[in-house]
């Protein structure tokens, strides 16, 4: 099956929203529904206005013209917790790339394409995570995570953070071939060929899509919001707050779950 238009979707902060960022400002009463998408440790842990999961079954629902495609930086396990509102989509990307999920099975072709990138342009993983651990301090530094063997990220105190610690990591991580993202409490380092874009041009090419609409909320999404033909981007996020843009990606003045609402919205409008 072909599909005309590919509908690529980063997930946490603009699909889902965890408890902390659903930012509802308004009053109590005028508060919107929310279904919850994820649990875990028997504990509701994201959540999508009833509003959006009704218009993500519209978006679902048109499959002869459209291929809807999770983006996201969560590894297979995380990713497979959520339960979106919608038949299980044929693709999805998990690892910030690394992998693509076909009927929820790792596609191995584009595993090995993936290595060999990583062992030409990047030094390894182990050299990256050492040197991670031993510029943390354990006043700020709560967890240190492997993703995947492909990436590392830490959960911190983020007020906590000293200034100038993130930009002298991104220095030194930049000429070893891995990017540096700030994305709430978790710190990133993720090899500079591993990109949301790369594995969406793949799908694209596999299902014959002649557009590609994308959103997203950090830094990490930049790349994939680039490759898109339409993009847009939350009023909230690494890439609000750096004042990210370009000509063909919308800024949303929406905020947190509304925001995520209103992403569906412009993507059914597209």
């Amino acid at each position: 099956m072909s599909a005309r238009t590919l509908v690529a979707s980063d997930l946490d902060r603009t699909l889902i929203y965890s408890p902390r960022a659903l930012n509802l400002t308004m009053p109590d009463a005028k508060a919107p529904r929310l279904l919850c998408v994820e649990v875990y440790q028997g504990q509701p842990l994201s959540f999508v206005t009833e509003t959006a999961a009704s218009l993500l079954s519209r978006l679902a629902a048109e499959t002869a013209e459209t291929e809807f495609v999770p983006a996201t930086t969560r590894t297979r396990e995380q990713y497979q917790r959520i339960q979106l509102p919608i038949p299980a989509p044929r693709y999805a990307i998990c690892a910030n790339g690394g992998h693509i999920l076909v009927d929820g099975v790792s596609d191995l072709d584009w595993q090995r394409q993936v290595a060999a990138r990583l062992a030409d342009e990047c030094v390894p993983l182990a050299e990256v995570r050492a040197h991670l651990i031993a510029t943390s301090d354990p006043a700020w530094l709560r967890k240190e995570r492997i993703a995947e063997e492909l990436f590392a990220y830490l959960v911190i105190e983020r007020e906590l953070l000293p200034d100038g610690w993130l930009k002298e990591l991104a220095a030194w991580a930049g000429p070893r071939g891995w990017a540096v993202s700030l994305q709430g409490r978790k710190v990133y380092a993720v090899p500079q060929p591993l990109t949301k874009s790369a594995a969406v041009r793949e799908v694209a090419r596999r299902i014959g899509a002649q557009r590609v609409l994308a959103a997203g909320d950090s830094l990490l999404d930049a790349d994939l919001l680039l490759a898109a033909d339409r993009g847009w981007r939350p009023g909230h996020g690494e890439l609000a707050d750096s004042g990210w843009h370009a000509a063909h990606v919308e800024p949303l003045e929406e905020s947190g779950v509304l925001a995520g609402e209103e992403i569906v919205r412009r993507f059914l409008a597209a």
